[in-house]
């Protein structure tokens, strides 16, 4: 037990209430006042009056609260201002900018930038030259005010510095700040760095006529006494590896030694800065040859910037082991954004992908600490040179790795636990041989009296599951679901949480391995219901989507979903229409609808309602934006997005049972309006359910295809990968229930699907699904499109010779056939890619196989037995074989 308490407030003080009720008043008459006020012109002149004059002693506050009261009255009314109060204003801050409070002179700089910023730096011509004279100023105040004021302009303008519209001003300014760099006040060679900062990643021309300067200027202040100093050289050196690495390549022994020195800055700040040269370096092409003598200084130091600091403890409440009864504060929460509905293909080497234009985050391991810090650093640089360096890393790694991984500190314990997972991708081949021993120890620190400890060693564990589900189950599989299942139930709120996302990755790659444990999974995960504060709840029910997305139909069992299903839907009832806990919830459900089949019969008819009613509350709640914009608000349209996505979850799960639900409602209406949407996202996810609803129940499809069709031709737009995608896909699903019929709208979209095969860099998943989509089209209607086999053939075959054998594939590969057919010429030129792709095939239905034997032995018979082996000497030796046994040529 702990011996911290969190107390548990039943009720407010009265007299807490009373103060608290008292501030707001003010505060929403002071808010009043200040609108007020603002009607008068005059008051901005008073306000700058005290901000500038009013220099008697203990007037600092008041004088500052004036002049942001003046910036924000700036941002919100500054084209209203006349013309005389706009020029008296400029004038002062120029007259006052070396004000003798540091504090005054911050906020006249800020006021000064606010001004620049709304368009005024054309129209104050004036303005910088003033300041960089200013800079001339013997007044150590008026220097430093000026710099202070030029580093917030440079910071906000630094493209508009840098272009013809303000003449250049960068030719005289870049010179002037890089004589500063040798300033005897610390504070002013600081300012003069950070302003020449601002124009490295832009390449500004005037700092690149000066880079040799520039860098010669930095190399003196490497070893500068202040701080602030020694980090803006860091992050100068850093930007400059990224865009200038030409310049430092013939330094770079001294830059590497420099930046080791650095990153163990005793100002964290400082060995921060530092510590991002390696993340950039691992970027660049030299980084191997450049890095790899210093692998043996550099190794121990990124590993001792990986413990927790004193303040991360604190932050973290690092002492606190039980706090699961503590409700979650909503700021602790981070807002959740949908990812749209992507249709992908089956592939030989594992399981379909994720669309390429969506990143796929990986959760680290403190994501509540959000700011970037020089433990997360560290940890990410050591995994970006893990990937560089490969196995290389390991003689420097594990030495050390054993005398952290078993020492009694519990901060230098965690933080070896860290390096082990933060090295795992990287160094995976090399580590095979150590984890026999090393995944029992980890599993055992799952069960570390420390919460962080018990936290770390699930986020590890997971970097670790492909190796875990590629041994025997009982070695090592059975021990961690077992632990990492506890850990969910675990007292600590940070432990459920990555207990529950190192699960979510055990599913992923486990799969059906876990049928055999899913009641005992299911325990746990419906047991967490009732346990779980806000914020762990929205991550139980990724895991209890991602567990249905990897178990798939062998969820649907009675006993399971008795488990399952009571608890998401009355979590479904809790909910209202506009609550965004929806969004997670839904995802959750449109797993378990498809995992389940028929066996969400029971639950399906008031879920497909809400879906129904939340795209039409949506549509009309735009419409209202779109026609009086003054009145209404713009809709959140992910409620609309996650709504369509579980519909597609409904029709896939239900198949031909979604048709009496279909039919009692107004969906293909509301489907019609979504599929036209200025959202891509809402678009994208229409034609996944257009394509699901297509395999579904066609009837009630069917009446809308000459609506539908001109809309899913316009969106075959690869500048929008995924709308591209699913559009792709739902008219190759159209083709097969029409038939024949799709006849008049070849013409609509076989020109564009022609155009993105061909196009160079196409992703992936788009190449196959289009592939697909032109066979299918092809299979229906080859009289329309076998004219075009020439100019597709070669991208077809090669895009589609790795996918699985299956309907999808079959139904393509049946229209090229018959394509080939229609215009055998059109392949004769590709006719090695066309025999590559048959050869991809396992095991082709007889028909199918009957196919390929005719075209095969037609093109044999045609060129005759001579040129036959001629043609045949091009193939690889493997397709040689393949093609030899399969089909006898």
């Amino acid at each position: 037990m702990s011996l911290y308490k969190f107390p548990e407030v039943k009720k407010v003080p009265n007299h807490l209430l009373l103060l608290l009720s008292l501030y707001l008043i003010v505060l929403n008459v002071f808010c009043q006042k200040l609108e007020q006020l603002n009607q008068y012109p005059d008051f901005n002149n008073y306000l700058i009056f005290v901000l500038t004059s009013l220099k008697s002693e203990g007037r600092t506050p008041t004088r500052s609260l004036s002049g942001l009261i003046l910036k924000n009255n700036v941002k919100a009314h500054y084209q209203n201002f006349p013309p005389p109060v706009a020029d008296f204003i400029k004038r002062e801050c120029l007259n006052n900018i070396g004000d003798p409070s540091p504090l005054i002179r911050a906020t006249i700089g800020i006021l000064i930038t606010t001004i620049a910023s709304k368009g005024e730096l054309q129209m104050w011509p004036e303005l910088l030259p003033q300041l960089c004279n200013l800079l001339n100023s013997e007044d150590y105040n008026t220097c430093e005010g000026s710099f202070g004021a030029l580093q917030k302009i440079c910071e906000d303008s630094s493209e508009l510095l840098d272009s013809d519209a303000l003449n250049r001003p960068l030719n005289i300014m870049i010179p002037k700040f890089l004589q500063f760099f040798k300033h005897c006040s610390p504070k002013i060679r600081s300012h003069a760095i950070a302003c020449v900062n601002q124009f490295i990643i832009g390449r500004a021309q005037a700092l690149m006529d000066n880079i040799d300067t520039f860098i010669e200027s930095l190399f003196a202040l490497a070893a500068d006494e202040d701080s602030e100093v020694r980090k803006n050289v860091c992050r100068a050196l850093v930007m400059l590896l990224e865009v200038r690495i030409d310049r430092l390549i013939p330094h770079m022994h001294s830059i590497i030694q420099y930046m080791l020195q650095r990153t163990q800055d005793p100002d964290e700040n400082v060995a921060l800065e530092a510590c991002e040269f390696w993340l950039t370096l691992a970027e660049q092409p030299i980084c191997k040859e450049a890095l790899s003598s210093h692998l043996v200084q550099l190794i121990p130091i990124l590993v001792n910037g990986m413990k927790y600091s004193e303040i991360d403890i604190i932050l973290l409440k690092g002492d606190v082991e039980e706090d699961e009864t503590v409700p979650d504060s909503e700021q602790d929460i981070k807002p959740r954004f949908h990812k749209s509905r992507t249709v992908t293909l089956q592939h030989e080497g594992g399981d379909g992908e994720e669309g390429e234009d969506i990143d796929e985050e990986e959760d680290d391991d403190d994501d509540t600490l959000s700011d970037w810090n020089l433990r997360k650093c560290s940890a990410a640089a050591l995994d970006v040179l893990a990937n560089v360096f490969r196995d290389e890393l390991l003689p420097h790694l594990l030495p050390l790795l054993k005398g952290l991984l078993f020492h009694p500190d519990w901060v230098i314990k965690e933080s070896g636990i860290l390096v082990l997972g933060a090295i795992a991708e990287g160094c995976m081949q090399g580590m095979v041989p150590y984890l026999p021993e090393l995944i029992p120890h980890l599993i055992q620190c799952l069960c570390d009296k420390k919460a962080l400890v018990r936290s770390i060693a699930c986020w590890t564990l997971s970097r670790y599951a492909h190796w875990v589900v590629s041994q025997p189950p009982d070695s090592y599989l059975k021990p961690l679901m077992t632990e990492l299942l506890k850990r969910i139930l675990d007292s600590n709120k940070r432990v459920q949480e990555a207990a529950c996302s190192a699960f979510a990755t055990l599913e992923e790659e486990a799969c059906t391995e876990l049928v055999p444990y899913l009641s005992f999974i299911l325990d746990t995960l419906v047991f967490a219901f009732g346990k779980y504060q806000h914020k762990n709840l929205l991550i139980l029910y990724d895991a209890i989507g991602t567990l249905a997305d990897s178990v798939g139909h062998h969820l649907n069992q009675p006993e399971y979903i008795q488990k399952l299903m009571p608890p998401l839907i009355q979590k479904w009832n809790e909910l209202k229409d506009e609550d965004k806990d929806l969004f997670p919830l839904l995802e959750c459900l449109s797993s378990v609808a498809t995992a389940l089949q028929s066996g969400f019969l029971p639950y399906c008819e008031p879920v497909y309602q809400r879906c129904v009613t939340l795209v039409q509350k949506t549509l009309a709640q735009a419409m209202m934006y779109i026609q009086h914009p003054d009145q209404y608000e713009a809709p959140d349209k992910d409620f609309m997005i996650v709504a369509l996505d579980l519909l597609s979850g409904l029709a896939e799960g239900l198949g031909g049972h979604v048709e009496q639900l279909v039919a009692r409602s107004n969906i293909m209406t509301l489907l019609f309006q979504c599929m036209q949407d200025t959202m891509p996202e809402v678009r994208q996810s229409s034609f996944a359910l257009l394509g699901d609803l297509t395999k579904a129940c066609f009837p009630h499809v069917k009446p809308c295809i000459a609506e539908f069709m001109p809309i899913l031709g316009t969106n075959l737009n690869p500048e929008f990968i995924s709308v591209c995608n699913n559009a792709t896909w739902a008219i190759g699903e159209i083709c097969m229930q029409m038939g024949a019929e799709m006849q008049p709208y070849v013409g609509l979209v076989l020109n564009n699907l022609v155009e993105i095969i061909n196009r160079p860099n196409t992703p992936k998943t788009l190449l196959e699904n289009t592939a697909i989509t032109i066979g299918r089209l092809g299979y229906v209607c080859p009289q329309e499109v076998a004219p075009m086999l020439q100019q597709f053939i070669r991208p077809w075959c090669t895009s589609l010779r790795n996918i699985r054998d299956n309907e999808e594939k079959d139904s393509a590969f049946r229209g090229i056939c018959m394509m080939i057919g229609v215009n055998p010429g059109g392949v004769v030129q590709d006719f090695i890619f066309f025999c590559d792709a048959v050869a991809s095939w396992v095991s082709p239905k007889d028909d199918l196989r009957d196919m390929f034997y005719k075209i095969l032995h037609g093109f044999k018979d045609q060129v005759g037995e001579e040129n036959w082996q001629q043609f045949s000497e091009q193939f690889p030796p493997l397709l040689k074989e393949r093609l030899s046994a399969c089909y006898g040529v």
